[in-house]
């Protein structure tokens, strides 16, 4: 099967590529669903799509803060609806919209009421079951600076262990260096440790016939950018398995910052002491500690104590990882040797995200939907799209990597093109602090 990526725009020039004219893209909701139905059922017929199991994966990522979430943060709320009617017309068994936003999201603020009694009425309006189920096995409640657990049970999820076949494998010492920030770096040894490399995936995915995710394409501080493969860390339901980067600098095993200084490695010293006592008095005096000594170790912007950088080797192979389970990963917890199953992709390139992304970014007037059956290729094309250097964000370069073993097919606005093509829908894209100077700075890594 030829691997495929399907563009329909909306600007004719770049003059209508703005903001405020793709913004009302999300308002016209015939538009959006005859956009979306010519874009799936040139690939899917109403046959195929009949009486399966559907799962849609979004990018629900946390509540609105800033004026300008609604268009650039989450996957468009109306984008979901139409697809949903494109869907229950080919009459499916059953559809689930699941992810797993941050922990410390409310999810009945993210989605309010109006989202719920929408999903509702379509369910009776077509007589088919919508369940929409929050993935996150732990939750965090800042109120109350504590961990909790979520109605998920355990034989909601499958635990797959990679072992020596992770891409995290490479770059794992006997030492624990893997952390994610603000989280207890002892659990996470549970997880990850030479040979071993676990994984806490909500079993949804597994049980689907047809798995659709619907990310919102944006940069991204770790990774540079996030779209079709990055979204599936939202089927993880426990960040205790994602290792986010490695503490310290290249020099000393880590990738959280170039250039290593006593004032950094104290401030990641006492900040996994806080995180290990985390609901202790002391708990956010020392956190005050660890920001004093990081600001005294005079980082630039493209240094962070998360490590949201263009030298961050690790969370783009966590996200490989992810993506070998969710495409050759059973329902018993094992991996074959063949995909058993394809993962396709809607993506909400109308109004994107960048700056900081891909929690506080400002809109990135894209003007696009795109379907593809291969997240690897749709990450290439939307690496290109972004105007990246795709050899020198890993994410990218690996995808391309495995791209060119594959027969491709490129389709913009309903003909077949060349890759080239592609190249001029590329645009001017303010990328996360710590990638300004990628392009540059890589090679001294």
């Amino acid at each position: 099967m030829k691997a495929f990526v399907n563009i329909k725009t909306f600007f004719q020039n770049e003059k209508d590529r703005t903001i405020e004219n793709l913004a009302k893209v999300y308002k016209d909701d015939q538009l959006l669903y005859k956009s979306i139905k010519d874009l799936l059922l040139s690939h899917f017929t109403a046959d195929q799509i009949k009486k399966k199991k559907i799962l849609l994966k979004p990018n629900f990522v946390r509540q609105n803060i800033n004026p300008h979430d609604d268009i650039c943060l989450f996957t468009h709320p109306n984008l979901i609806y139409s697809t949903l009617k494109v869907l229950l017309e080919c009459t499916p068994s059953q559809i689930t919209i699941g992810d797993a936003p941050i922990q410390n999201c409310d999810w009945h603020k993210m989605l309010n009421r109006n989202f719920f009694q929408t999903i509702d009425k379509l369910s009776e309006t077509y007589n088919i079951p919508i369940k929409v189920v929050d993935f996150r096995k732990v939750i965090f409640y800042p109120s109350e600076n504590r961990f909790g657990k979520s109605k998920r049970t355990d034989d909601d999820y499958l635990i797959f262990d990679l072992g020596k076949k992770s891409w995290l494998e490479p770059i794992t010492k006997e030492k624990n260096y893997f952390r994610v920030t603000n989280y207890n770096p002892d659990r996470m040894a549970n997880s990850h440790s030479v040979g071993m490399h676990k994984f806490c995936v909500a079993k949804e995915v597994f049980e689907a016939d047809i798995v659709i995710t619907m990310p919102k394409s944006k940069t991204h501080r770790m990774s540079c950018i996030t779209n079709s493969l990055k979204i599936l860390v939202g089927i993880n339901g426990d960040k205790d398995y994602l290792p986010h980067h490695r503490i310290g600098s290249k020099s000393q095993g880590g990738d959280c910052y170039k250039d290593s200084s006593i004032l950094r490695v104290m401030a990641e010293h006492l900040l996994d002491f806080s995180n290990r006592h985390r609901g202790r008095f002391y708990f956010l005096p020392t956190k005050k500690i660890v920001s004093a000594l990081w600001w005294l170790s005079n980082p630039n912007k493209e240094i962070s104590i998360n490590a949201g950088w263009y030298g961050n080797d690790t969370v783009w192979r966590m996200v490989m990882d992810l993506n070998t389970i969710a495409i050759y990963g059973k329902l018993d917890g094992t991996i074959a040797n063949t995909p058993q199953r394809t993962l396709y992709t809607l993506c909400d390139a109308i109004v994107g995200g960048q700056g900081s992304g891909p929690l506080d970014p400002d809109p990135l007037a894209l003007g696009m939907l795109t379907f593809s059956n291969d997240s690897y290729l749709m990450d290439e094309v939307m690496g290109e799209i972004f105007s990246l250097n795709i050899p020198k964000v890993p994410l990218l370069k690996e995808a391309a990597a495995l791209n060119s073993k594959k027969e491709l097919e490129f389709i913009l606005n309903g003909k077949n093109v060349e890759y080239n093509s592609i190249k001029k829908l590329r645009t001017k894209v303010e990328l996360a602090p710590g990638w300004v100077n990628y392009n540059k700075n890589i090679h001294d890594l």
